[in-house]
């Protein structure tokens, strides 16, 4: 069996056009930490064609389609980087001792729920109905028992200073475990903020997927830090937070404030993305919406033309003609993205002004509380 310094928790579409892709053009050019091992989390029989389809020896297919830089792109590419597709909890043991000794990065994408916390979290002995950071702390404290060799996470999920959230839930789950346990999670454990950023807008079956041709996998620096490939697509930055409110405030928020709409109107008439673009009276208040409540707090940290220019990127890449992005797909776990995106931002604004007037982002997030 092939040698997986990566484990990465999580089968989504978004990873395979992603990191997975990026690892794998990667080790083409012999410039990867090495292959991945895919590890299913729920356990959800209905996907294992895909997990089997996953390590394919011959690959599966990414199609990137879009507008890079003025120029039409339409093309496909094969992803190799996964050796091997695991799942929970029937394949445990064989994860839990990559865990223990082979792994050097963890990665996961979870959806939006996979952080929220169970009763089972509560028990130290692995369980399917665990949360994805208490089976984390699960596994970490198998390779701490098993002596301790340091290991990096990085999670890949749309959540500001990702690695230090999931750090944090860990070490709080961890209070079931031994003391000397929590200090190894601080001391030898690197924990990673990343943000991703890919419209990935349909699976292939029965794995692979369609994206568009702009990505980006940004990675906060600090010492120690092992970069799991090095790709065009992958940057270490100092500070991520511009790069990230960038990117939540606008592409996601945008999003989820189409949504939104969507989900008060007639659901039947529209169902990608592109369409809002393409209707004048839509477009318009996404624009109005844009310049009148979400540049003006970028304004007021001295970074409105960078806003303005991001914003008509976004609406770019909303507008690809390639990406069935469908808005029942955006619309999962909707009231979490609602927070994560909407209500934060206008915390995050706030702060810089508090008088800053956002009635539509406020109505979005007042009919979420009240649904």
């Amino acid at each position: 069996m092939p040698t997986t310094p990566i484990v990465q928790f999580g089968t989504s579409r978004f990873l395979q056009a992603h990191a997975d892709l990026f690892i794998s053009e990667a080790l083409q050019e012999g410039r990867a930490l090495g292959r991945i091992a895919v590890v299913q989390s729920s356990g959800d029989a209905s996907r294992a064609s895909r997990l089997q389809a996953l390590a394919d020896p011959a690959g599966y297919s990414v199609q990137v389609k879009g507008v890079d830089e003025g120029e039409l792109v339409d093309t496909s590419k094969t992803v190799g980087s996964i050796a091997r597709g695991l799942s929970l909890p029937s394949d445990l043991a064989e994860v839990t001792d990559l865990i223990k000794a082979q792994a050097r990065i963890i990665i996961s994408n979870t959806a939006d729920a996979g952080f929220r916390p169970q009763q089972a979290d509560a028990v130290a002995e692995f369980s399917q109905h665990m949360s994805y950071p208490a089976k984390l702390a699960w596994f970490l404290f198998q390779r701490f028992t098993a002596g301790g060799n340091p290991i990096q996470v990085m999670p890949a999920e749309l959540i500001p200073q990702n690695g230090a959230v999931l750090r944090d839930l860990v070490l709080s789950i961890a209070q079931i475990y031994p003391e000397e346990f929590r200090a190894w999670l601080q001391s030898e454990v690197l924990w990673v903020n990343s943000l991703v950023d890919r419209i990935v807008s349909e699976p292939l079956e029965p794995a692979g997927a369609v994206a568009e041709p702009y990505a980006l996998w940004a990675i906060e620096n600090q010492p120690g830090l092992i970069v799991p490939c090095e790709h065009r697509d992958v940057r270490v930055v100092d500070d991520l937070e511009q790069v990230e409110t960038l990117k939540l405030y606008i592409l996601n928020l945008g999003h989820t404030y189409m949504v939104s709409r969507w989900l008060t109107a007639d659901t039947a008439s529209r169902q990608f993305v592109r369409e809002v673009i393409e209707d004048d009276v839509e477009l318009a208040d996404l624009k109005d919406m844009y310049m009148r409540e979400v540049v003006p707090a970028f304004a007021a940290q001295g970074r409105g033309e960078e806003a303005e220019a991001y914003v008509k990127t976004t609406i770019d890449r909303f507008r690809n003609p390639f990406l069935d992005h469908r808005f029942s797909d955006i619309a999962q776990n909707h009231a979490e993205k609602v927070d994560r995106r909407i209500d934060s931002f206008l915390k995050w604004a706030r702060a810089s002004d508090p008088d800053m007037q956002m009635p539509r982002l406020e109505a979005v997030v007042g009919s979420t509380i009240s649904g």
